[in-house]
């Protein structure tokens, strides 16, 4: 009777948890994709020179790496609620930095509020391992993919609210490209609120305390340890974390460029916003499909089937004119779903091989090599396309997503052995 009792209290606490995720997962996407697609537009207009856009948008995903890891230690100490609401606060001050920065033209200014805004990106990467603290083992997949899933919404809506963005900052004489972050303020701040309110009991805290009970008499759980001496000592955790931050650095560097591209044939900013939403709708409209792919066959044969999927996406794209086409489109789409694929198959992987005790340190730097790579893809990728143009850019990350793929063949390698 107890333990059934048990059961049914975990099983309603990780419903509330992955309703709860779902709200902020919309929320926060939206935030983050009405800025997104003008980050790097803004960039350039501040800066007037083309070769310095592509740093706003490395300057987010450097703000991601490094609040992931300090979001990964507030929950390790106080719990998955603080740490996201935290992420959520942080970048809601981004949008407002990024917008004064837009007013006052000062370019430094708008990179620190890039930094800060990529702290919103961190809470949602991080939400998607909260929906893992309390489920069952031949469930991760789904669970974790279901609260990627829920940033279709947001993501996808967000960049089209650029067109409104300009008639709203216009209303109330702002410059026309920061009205978008008027719209993502008010989602991230809309996030926090459900966050610090709604994500009670905390899941992070509620698996550990059942972890403890689960032990036999006198068993000591795993010692904490640092996310680093923790991919030393896994060769699973290491090919994991190869493995995301490959497939997130060839998304991220051609993503990030794809509206210079367009802007360069003269494309409306709606249609590079409608883009960019494509793109997004790639990345999680099939999120929990390819969870529960990784569940049933594992995270190695998806993590290799993104790799392909990403080397097609690139011919695609670098195949392409400047400005709009259907090849473009659809490569974006197709960058979006290989990078969906390797996400979900190495997160599900990082949490099957940790423990409620360890998992928010190696959870973070996880997340943090990841957005490293993405930061240097992107940092790299403005400098390619200026030098080279947009198509040597495909071709440079053509090379990392054979990376992608050769990782996954490692994967299946440790996995059978393990086995």
């Amino acid at each position: 009777m107890r333990v059934t009792s048990t059961l049914s209290t975990r099983a309603a606490v990780q419903r509330r948890t992955i309703a709860t995720l779902l709200s902020t997962q919309v929320l926060g996407g939206l935030g983050v994709g009405a800025a997104i697609s003008v980050n790097a537009m803004l960039a350039k207009d501040v800066s007037g020179v083309e070769s310095l856009a592509g740093l706003a948008q490395t300057a987010a995903v450097l703000g991601t790496a490094l609040v992931t890891l300090l979001i990964a230690r507030v929950m390790d100490d106080h719990g998955r609620r603080i740490g996201l609401t935290l992420g959520y606060a942080l970048g809601f001050i981004g949008t407002a930095l990024s917008i004064v920065a837009g007013v006052t033209r000062v370019f430094p200014l708008l990179l620190i509020g890039a930094v800060f805004l990529g702290a919103t990106t961190a809470a949602n990467n991080q939400s998607r391992y909260a929906a893992t603290d309390l489920s069952l083992p031949a469930h991760r997949g789904r669970d974790l993919s279901l609260v990627v899933w829920a940033t279709t919404v947001g993501s996808v809506l967000g960049p089209n609210l650029s067109g409104p963005g300009k008639v709203v900052a216009a209303a109330v004489g702002l410059p026309p490209l920061t009205g978008a972050y008027l719209f993502s303020g008010v989602g991230m701040l809309a996030a926090m609120a459900v966050m610090f309110f709604r994500l009670r009991p905390d899941p992070l805290v509620l698996a550990r305390a059942e972890h403890l009970k689960e032990l036999p008499a006198g068993t000591a759980p795993t010692a904490r340890a640092s996310g680093r001496a923790l991919l030393r000592e896994n060769r699973l955790l290491r090919l994991a974390a190869i493995g995301m931050s490959l497939s997130h650095a060839v998304m991220v560097s051609v993503m990030v460029m794809t509206p210079i591209h367009m802007d360069h044939g003269h494309a409306s900013l709606e249609i590079i916003g409608l883009v960019i939403s494509i793109h997004i709708l790639g990345m999680f409209v099939f999120s929990p499909a390819v969870g529960m792919a990784v569940d049933r066959w594992g995270s190695a044969p998806i993590l290799a089937a993104g790799g392909v999927v990403l080397l097609v996406a690139l011919v695609l794209a670098g195949s392409s004119h400047a400005g709009a086409s259907w090849t473009l489109g659809l490569g974006l789409f197709l960058l979006g779903v290989g990078w969906s694929l390797g996400t979900i198959a190495c997160s599900t992987l990082v949490t099957a091989a940790s423990t409620p005790h360890t998992r928010p340190a190696i959870q973070g730097v996880t997340d943090l090599l990841t957005s490293l790579a993405g930061a240097l893809g992107g940092a790299i990728a403005g400098l390619v396309v200026g030098l080279a143009g947009y198509s040597a850019l495909n071709i440079g990350a053509a090379v990392l997503a054979v990376g992608v793929v050769t990782t996954a063949v490692a994967v299946g390698r440790q996995t059978e052995s393990a086995d």
